[in-house]
């Protein structure tokens, strides 16, 4: 199929359903229009010849001079018309009449031939009344004019009208049934988005096909287990990061009361006591799923500032590149954690100044967080957006590989974007892309 007629046709199942019954209605309304045209309209026009050429042959029956330089041959004949309709003109007089805004018709002309035993010319004129006009072949010279009183134009567009009634009708008939068929594919692709941003929605209703009841059965049953099976690990993951907390408290406890000799094994320990505590607050971070509330217009740079200001003491200078962004919808409470992540992953995989800029597009808003660190080989981007997966070697092993998957989810219940590359000039650049309207 040629490249510019598959970019035309549609590439939904609703569009294509359409389509394929259109051009089904349409092959079946050129079969009867040409059926009704060779066994109604034709059979009908035959009969019409056959009486109009049985009329012609009785005006020169014996008894007519049909000389054609004979004056009175006109007035002779019409003398002999039977029906008050008929009326016989020569040249002049049938122009004056109208005959030159008559069609002329071939095959027409051709049957009327086979009947008078010669060749016969034949016009039809449709400006009000139907009017035949049939120039014989027993006499050239005279054209005879025969109106069809009881045939009109609007005689025959009965016809063209209850063609187009029926294609209209089938058409709308076939849209509102794949609309119909395609209303439960439709809801079940929304579903399916809620549940890929960690929303489980409410069972689908059952209707459609059988085939279409049977996978939205098959989805409801499918949401229901990951949403029990979500439940269940969120249950685990906090229930073992509250029990590890009463341990780690009775260890610094216990490392408060030690001896002045052991300051050095002291402050190890509060170390290794304040990184496992760090741990379990991304545990349960990633548990929460972004639930801290609604969305509200918040400046990007705002929240830049703030998480710079909180952070300057721990991770020192920073390299701001701010534009000027609009106050957009997002959970600030969120996105700053998504903030507060990449610079923590900044400072602990990179060396030295972090760069943070923001940008305004047309329909987002965007800010970019980069390091100098050595980067991540190009097949390990997206594994670091799974939890628990932490960077290669060249980067180090701390934390517990929950940074970037908490910022992933985070930034897809914004509906937006991020993306993770090495820079040319060595490190980790992270941007991400916030809409401005919510959806």
């Amino acid at each position: 199929m040629p490249n510019f007629l598959r970019c035309r046709l549609p590439h939904s199942a609703f569009g294509q359903t359409v389509l394929l019954i259109g051009c089904l209605l349409l092959i079946n309304q050129l079969i009867l229009y040409g059926t009704v045209v060779n066994y109604v309209v034709k059979p009908s026009y035959l009969q019409i010849n056959q009486l109009i050429a049985r009329q012609v042959k009785l005006l020169f029956a014996d008894g007519v001079n049909i000389d054609r330089d004979n004056p009175s041959l006109v007035d002779a004949l019409n003398a002999k018309v039977i029906d008050d309709g008929m009326r016989v003109y020569n040249q002049k007089q049938a122009i004056a009449a109208g005959i030159e805004k008559a069609t002329y018709y071939g095959f027409i002309s051709a049957q009327m031939s086979q009947y008078l035993g010669g060749k016969t010319e034949v016009r039809i004129d449709q400006s009000s009344d139907i009017q035949i006009w049939v120039k014989p072949p027993q006499a050239p010279s005279v054209w005879i004019k025969v109106p069809l009183t009881g045939l009109s134009e609007s005689d025959i567009s009965p016809l063209t009208i209850f063609l187009i009634v029926i294609g209209i009708t089938s058409v709308l008939g076939a849209w509102w049934f794949a609309r119909r068929q395609n209303k439960p594919l439709k809801r079940l692709e929304q579903a399916a988005i809620q549940v890929s941003h960690g929303s489980f929605p409410k069972p689908l209703p059952l209707s459609g096909s059988s085939e279409i009841v049977e996978v939205t059965s098959a989805f409801n049953q499918m949401s229901q287990s990951m949403q029990q099976l979500e439940q269940d690990r969120a249950l685990i993951m906090a229930g073992i990061s509250h029990d590890l907390r009463t341990p780690l408290t009775r260890i610094r406890l216990a490392s408060e009361m030690m001896s002045a000799q052991d300051d050095y094994l002291r402050e190890g320990i509060i170390n290794d006591i304040e990184d496992m505590d760090a741990i379990i607050n991304q545990f349960i971070a990633y548990i929460r799923q972004d639930q801290e509330g609604g969305r509200e217009l918040t400046n990007i740079n705002q929240l830049i500032d703030e998480v710079v200001q909180a952070e300057t003491q721990r991770h020192g200078e920073f390299e701001l590149n701010l534009n000027d962004c609009p106050a957009i919808p997002m959970n600030s409470i969120s996105v700053k954690r998504v903030l507060t992540n990449l610079v923590e992953n900044a400072h602990r995989y990179g060396h030295g100044l972090i760069k943070i800029s923001s940008f305004d597009h047309e329909s987002t808003v965007s800010f970019t967080v980069e390091d100098n660190g050595p980067g991540i080989n190009e097949q390990d981007i997206e594994k670091l957006f799974q939890p628990f997966t932490q960077g290669d070697s060249a980067r180090g092993s701390l934390g517990s590989g929950l940074g970037l998957a908490i910022v992933k989810r985070i930034v897809e219940r914004h509906q937006g974007q991020i993306i993770l590359k090495n820079r040319q000039q060595g490190g980790l650049s992270v941007q991400i892309w916030l809409p401005k309207t919510e959806d």
